[in-house]
């Protein structure tokens, strides 16, 4: 199998070696992209002085659009499986081979989970992640871990998800989403580094207010979204109206 591994990068100009770097240690099955979004800092020079392969997005479009460039690369470039792979050097790339085989196993989604073996840490933080656990075994009747983790590797088939469809982020509420399309969906035991440079977006305030979204977004936006489908499609409307929904 092929695996992409998508690297999308605003601003990791003191980062991104270092996270291409641990990915050089992998076998010859995967492959990285660095997906430039828009950064104002010395990122896309860097990756191309240092012979990385890179895409560049002209303006900051964010992340699901960085992540779904990569996707729509992935796709036509034919690969196999594809990974979502933070560019500050949080992700450790040792983790990757046994995600892979346990995506050979027939899963579609494999996420590395920080708490699979151990608990997670009594913050307002990880208060938010159960209730997005809760959430979405409420929807789904599956429980994650740790489902707020970047750290994914997806199958073809739900490569095509994210290259074909509209409204796909790389979040809880997508997975959740995806599972209640058929997605199997497993996890691996993994550990994390600190953020090497730089600062997270994903303050106290923008975390509490990032958690908040995701759980409506699971409980309630995707019910309202699921209800519409189901009676656009019940109705006949096109196929083109139904992708919109979707």
């Amino acid at each position: 199998m092929k695996v992409l591994v998508i690297i999308p990068a605003h601003n990791e100009a003191e980062n991104i070696l270092h996270t291409v770097a641990d990915l050089k240690h992998l076998d010859s099955r995967f492959d990285c992209i660095v997906v430039n979004d828009g950064s104002t800092d010395a990122t896309l020079d860097i990756c191309r002085k240092s012979g990385v392969n890179v895409l560049d997005l002209p303006i900051n479009l964010g992340l699901a659009d960085a992540v779904g460039t990569g996707m729509k690369y992935a796709w036509f470039q034919g690969y196999d499986a594809a990974v979502q792979f933070d560019g500050d050097g949080q992700h450790k790339a040792k983790y990757l081979p046994s995600m892979l085989e346990q995506l050979s196993k027939g899963c579609d989604i494999v996420c590395g989970s920080r708490y699979l073996s151990s608990k997670k840490p009594l913050t307002l933080r990880m208060l938010g992640s159960r209730l997005i656990t809760l959430s979405i075994w409420l929807i789904t009747g599956k429980r994650l871990s740790d489902p707020t983790s970047g750290l994914r590797m997806f199958s073809r088939r739900i490569i095509g998800e994210f290259a074909h469809e509209i409204n796909y982020p790389p979040e809880p509420d997508t997975i959740s989403h995806l599972i209640r399309k058929g997605a199997e969906i497993a996890e691996i035991p993994v550990e994390m580094n600190e953020r090497i440079a730089g600062k997270s977006y994903l303050n106290a305030a923008n975390s509490v207010k990032y958690m908040l979204r995701i759980f409506l977004s699971i409980l309630i936006v995707q019910w309202f979204r699921d209800g519409a489908l189901k009676r656009y499609k019940d109705c006949g409307c096109d196929d083109e109206i139904v992708r919109e929904i979707q």
